[in-house]
């Protein structure tokens, strides 16, 4: 009798003939929407996890194995390489032998051809043969895959059969299409457990978007022909035009809908999920939270950019996640195959800046060579980078703006120039008594909060609510909520962009996009004139008929003079962004394309070339069943890249599946966090002292330290 064999350890516990099967259900689905082969598809996903049925692997899970040397469970699986028929045993070495990780120059040196160098792995992965490999082969023929057993000797030659075909394989240019689909297959199978099969019974549907045909006088891009033939489209136009409803009717098949900040995406997947339910009531919509996980082994650095589930009908998520398939990050096989001829909706693409520009460029680049059709909203875009875009794309693009009358419906601004926020508390006690909406914009999660605090004290019987990215995840979600206001069936609650009194919200960028709210005045600091019209859109947004031609305050700090207090913008950039805004003056949406080309006459466009594996012409320049353990140019990126959590959430988090553990997690830059321990579950989150976290005012960066820990819970 076969004594129980496990895949996965608490919370889970899932048994490894469940889990082979979930893989294998999943990887026969996708196989079937990529036009591979089931069979093999199949196969391999049997074979994939075969080796977890080693001894030294089930007492790890157990936690009765302390040893140092750890087993790769993907080798011993290698080892039943000749249980499957030979003509198919290419295909089953690319599915399996780096499902984990880069078959060479693995971050962790674990890779199999890592391993030639290394210790005698062969005898300790092999172990007690003898004695282990009947339940393996017992499982193997339960699953449908009739076989033999057979000695070590002969397991030892599939071994070395797998080496060989290795060796050669990572001396060709490209990827491995098989590999992508394990990836993508085992992913999948792991995030919903038991649930597989429901889950891919809803895969690859192409969703219902009549929702979006709706027209109405107020949004003037709903009256504009979509059905063009031409694939892609760029449309600019005003905030509150009505532009994500046209880039949804451009759209053929399944969606992936990119934002440029994590906070925005959680908005924007509310805000679709409502619009859609009734036309799609079981909708595949996913949201991508983190953008990546940082894993540390033996003091190497493994950047891997989390793809979210094969599949979906539509996937929000930032370019970022993306980022991968440009510079050949872990996962990246699996992305390409998702993405390939879906739809791409890159909207308010202009607010990329520096690093993050350039790789949107190549994203677009590779998007278009994979098939994709791609469609861009801008509020903004500067002449130089809109030309760039379409040099890329060529003639295929379908090209949407608004004209000067129609433009001339959304001017709603009166502009108006502080030299210091001091000199804002006077407007914004003015419009307090005057029992008006306040929201204040800072460029920094720490201003914000140091800005917050003052407020409060200073209007202690006033609603005040701080939002910025540095929350725990379900804590910014009920801040999200009491910010737009409504309940769950969408009803005015009367708490902020709903309230009828003085009110303040503190922010950060992250308004900027996405967030469905209408405040009457802004405070804000300077930014770049394109993120900056972002953040007035926040303000009198809400239009109607009788609403049209008023116009309400925006307030505008003069930037800083140093660089470093201008971060993360270029202080010259912001300089000539205050220098063409009007002072005491209405804000023309007619004459922002000249404001955003005097502000942006040129970009310097990083040259990514060097670091991308998809080259301008076409070619892939990384070796087959490799990945890259990080990236130089996400190295450079300001962007909330790792998760962690309080060390009071640890046990929670260890005993709670994906929905729980996400709403523990607070999205971090790597390099406040990387000095910190660190969980192998999850997203991997990286833990720190509670002293660092409040729920009012979010994570302090600065009490991130070891010294900040709760001794006698280290104790314990």
């Amino acid at each position: 009798m076969m004594e129980q064999l496990y895949a996965k350890s608490a919370p889970e516990w899932t048994p490894l003939k469940d889990h082979l099967l979930h893989v294998a259900l999943a990887a026969k689905a996708f196989a079937a929407n990529l036009q591979m082969d089931e069979n093999i598809a199949f196969k391999g996903a049997v074979l994939h996890d075969i080796g977890k049925a080693h001894p030294r692997f089930q007492n790890r899970l157990k936690g009765n194995d302390n040893s140092r040397k750890v087993l790769r469970h993907e080798i011993v699986s290698l080892f039943f390489l000749s249980a499957f028929p030979n003509e198919i045993h290419s295909e089953l070495i690319e599915m399996v032998v780096g499902h984990h990780k880069s078959v060479k120059n693995d971050a962790g040196e674990k890779g199999l051809l890592d391993l030639e160098n290394g210790y005698k792995y062969e005898d300790f992965h092999l172990g007690k043969w003898g004695e282990w490999s009947p339940y393996a082969f017992e499982l193997l023929n339960e699953l449908g895959i009739v076989c033999q057993p057979f000695d070590e000797t002969k397991a030892t030659e599939n071994l070395i059969q797998v080496i060989q075909y290795c060796k050669a394989k990572t001396k060709e240019r490209g990827f491995s299409e098989w590999r992508g689909l394990l990836m993508g297959a085992d992913h999948f199978a792991s995030a919903v457990i038991d649930e597989t099969e429901k889950y891919i019974n809803n895969a690859f549907k192409t969703p219902n978007l009549d929702f979006f045909n709706r027209q109405h006088p107020l949004y003037p891009l709903s009256y504009k022909d979509t059905t063009s033939v031409k694939k892609h489209t760029i449309v600019v136009a005003c905030t509150g035009a009505g532009k994500t409803d046209f880039l949804f009717k451009r759209t053929k098949g399944r969606v992936f809908y990119t934002l440029p900040f994590q906070a925005s995406i959680n908005a924007m997947y509310k805000r679709l999920d409502e619009d859609l339910k009734k036309g799609n009531p079981n909708l595949d919509i996913r949201v991508l939270h983190a953008s990546s996980s940082v894993v540390k082994r033996k003091g190497a650095e493994e950047e891997s950019v989390l793809q979210s589930l094969f599949g979906s009908s539509i996937k929000i998520l930032t370019p970022h996640q993306l980022a991968s398939i440009a510079f050949g990050m872990k996962g990246y096989e699996a992305l390409i195959l998702d993405l390939k001829g879906c739809d791409v909706i890159l909207d308010e693409i202009h607010t990329y800046t520096g690093i993050s520009q350039a790789i949107v460029l190549k994203l677009v680049e590779i998007l278009n060579l994979i098939g994709c059709r791609i469609h861009i909203g801008t509020a903004t875009m500067p002449t130089v980078l809109y030309a760039k875009i379409k040099n890329v794309l060529g003639e295929d693009v379908l090209e949407e703006k608004l004209n000067d009358v129609e433009m001339d419906q959304f001017d709603r601004h009166t502009i108006h120039k502080l030299e210091s926020f001091e000199s804002a508390y006077s407007v914004i006690e003015e419009a307090i008594q005057s029992q008006k909406k306040v929201l204040v914009v800072c460029n920094r999660v720490a201003d914000a909060q140091r800005t917050y605090i003052d407020l409060k004290e200073t209007y202690p019987d006033i609603d005040i609510l701080l939002l910025h990215s540095r929350f725990k995840r379900g804590d910014r979600n009920i801040k999200e909520k009491e910010l737009i206001g409504k309940d769950e069936d969408g009803n005015p609650i009367g708490k902020f962009n709903t309230s009828n009194e003085a009110c303040i919200v503190v922010s950060t960028q992250i308004v900027e996009v996405s967030l469905d709210i209408s405040f009457d005045l802004l405070i804000t600091a300077c930014a770049p004139i394109d993120a900056m019209i972002q953040r007035f859109g926040r303000i009198n947004r809400k239009r109607t008929k009788d609403t049209i031609g008023l116009k309400k305050p925006i307030y505008v700090i003069a930037p800083p003079e140093g660089k470093r207090d201008a971060l993360p913008y270029d202080v010259d950039v912001l300089k000539r962004s205050f220098d063409v805004l009007p002072d005491g003056g209405a804000l023309r949406e007619r004459s922002l394309q000249e404001k955003i080309d005097e502000v942006f006459p040129s970009i310097d466009f990083l040259n990514i070339e060097e670091h991308a594996i998809f080259k301008s012409d076409g070619n892939i320049k990384i070796d087959k069943l490799t990945h890259r353990g990080k990236s130089i140019l996400f190295e450079l990126l300001e962007i909330d890249s790792v998760s962690c959590i309080t060390e009071s959430d640890e046990e929670k988090y260890q005993e709670s599946f994906y929905e729980e553990r996400l709403n523990l997690e607070i999205p971090s830059r790597y390099f406040s966090v990387k000095e910190m321990r660190h969980l192998q579950v999850g997203n991997r989150p990286f833990i720190i002292p509670d002293k660092a976290y409040d729920e009012e005012r979010g994570l302090d960066l600065a009490l991130i330290k070891e010294s900040n820990f709760d001794v006698n819970r280290q104790i314990l």
